[in-house]
């Protein structure tokens, strides 16, 4: 047996969960020795009683090891354990990270760098153009946009990492072969192909309410932030900014109108001290001052050259100058018409080559 062979045993446990798992290793010292241990051995472990002992003790008649592998292996998964070097190092400090994923498609280390993005399913229009917007300029900067494949916000951030030919990964709360909801399997597969989908469930678990909240802390405990873009007030995005803070991840939020449920959950997490953000660079701006010495993801700058630019974006580009300038200004200054002018502005935007102020105002970032 291999020692992902035995974490993926100790992960198809029933009732033993990653708490006591990790409890298990720091007295055991591996998972072999884990599965290889007696009864009145795990007893003495902090958390298991005789039934649970006797229960791990017993682990072959618990679990079909080489069943799971097969499909796994049918599938074309792969297994990702706390010991491999793509294992987000963020995911493994949190109280308790999975003990395995099952991961479809591909893992680079670039994606340690996630910011996650959440919120509502039943999403607003204005709620999913913030996504789109959101979702498309921070994996354009270079960073993993990760998320949970539910219909809504989530789909959306899926949808806007991949056009911006970025990474993105979505962590489900069911087995990958039950993959919840199916009308999303065409999209599993292009992030799998830019990539991965993620469970800790085994592959034929069916997802139930109690997985979706589960999942939710690896979304947080993966991102260096969590932006949280549409939610009433009872929310499981909500869940998952509680599950942020206390993981000491940056919750972000985006902000709605008064009048609206939709965003009385993104509200009221402002309140309560989120940051208030309006655009992708306000995220971005404030990863670089946590991590002053050392950023983690390619300026879009360096990326995307202005020569690169369009005809009238680079004409756009010009007009604005070196200065904050109103959209007036810029029209005249462009000869460019205002309905040449509109698109065109939030095409620069998203390529984070400048930005919306207050008052119809804009200004270069390079």
């Amino acid at each position: 047996m291999t020692r992902t062979e035995a974490y993926l045993a100790l992960n198809l446990l029933p009732q033993v969960g990653p708490v006591r798992v990790r409890k298990l290793l720091r007295h055991f010292g591996s998972p072999e020795r884990i599965l290889a241990a007696k009864s009145s051995e795990i007893v003495q472990v902090d958390g298991f009683g005789i039934t649970q002992a006797e229960s791990v003790a017993a682990w072959e008649d618990q679990i079909d090891l080489a069943g799971e592998l097969k499909k796994v292996q049918d599938r074309g998964l792969t297994l990702l354990t706390q010991e491999d070097e793509l294992y987000p190092s963020l995911l493994r400090e949190i109280h308790d990270p999975p003990v395995l994923l099952y991961v479809w498609g591909q893992l680079t280390k670039r994606d340690h760098n996630a910011i996650g993005i959440v919120g509502s399913r039943h999403a607003t229009h204005y709620g999913l153009s913030a996504t789109k917007k959101l979702g498309f300029q921070i994996a354009y900067a270079g960073y993993t946009v990760i998320s949970g494949l539910a219909r809504g916000i989530d789909t959306t951030a899926h949808e806007a990492a991949l056009a911006a030919k970025g990474r993105t990964i979505a962590v489900i709360g069911s087995g990958i072969g039950k993959l919840y909801p199916p009308e999303n399997m065409a999209l599993a597969e292009r992030i799998a192909q830019n990539g991965a989908v993620l469970s800790e469930y085994p592959v034929d678990r069916i997802a139930d309410k109690q997985t979706f909240p589960y999942r939710n802390r690896i979304v947080s405990g993966w991102s260096c932030g969590l932006i949280v873009v549409e939610a009433p007030v009872r929310s499981g995005s909500l869940i998952t900014a509680q599950q942020a803070a206390e993981q000491g991840r940056t919750v972000y939020a985006v902000p709605g109108p008064i009048d609206k449920p939709t965003s009385a959950g993104c509200n009221r997490l402002i309140q309560q001290g989120a940051k208030l953000i309006m655009d992708g660079a306000d995220v971005l701006d404030d990863l670089m001052t946590l991590f002053p010495t050392a950023p983690t993801a390619p300026k879009v700058e360096e990326s995307k050259p202005v020569a690169s630019l369009t005809l009238d974006e680079e004409i756009l580009y010009k007009a604005i100058g070196s200065e904050e300038a109103h959209i007036n200004d810029i029209i005249t200054a462009s000869g460019l018409t205002s309905a040449t002018v509109a698109p065109t502005l939030m095409r620069l935007e998203m390529k984070r080559l400048i930005r919306a102020l207050p008052g119809r105002r804009y200004v270069r970032l390079v």
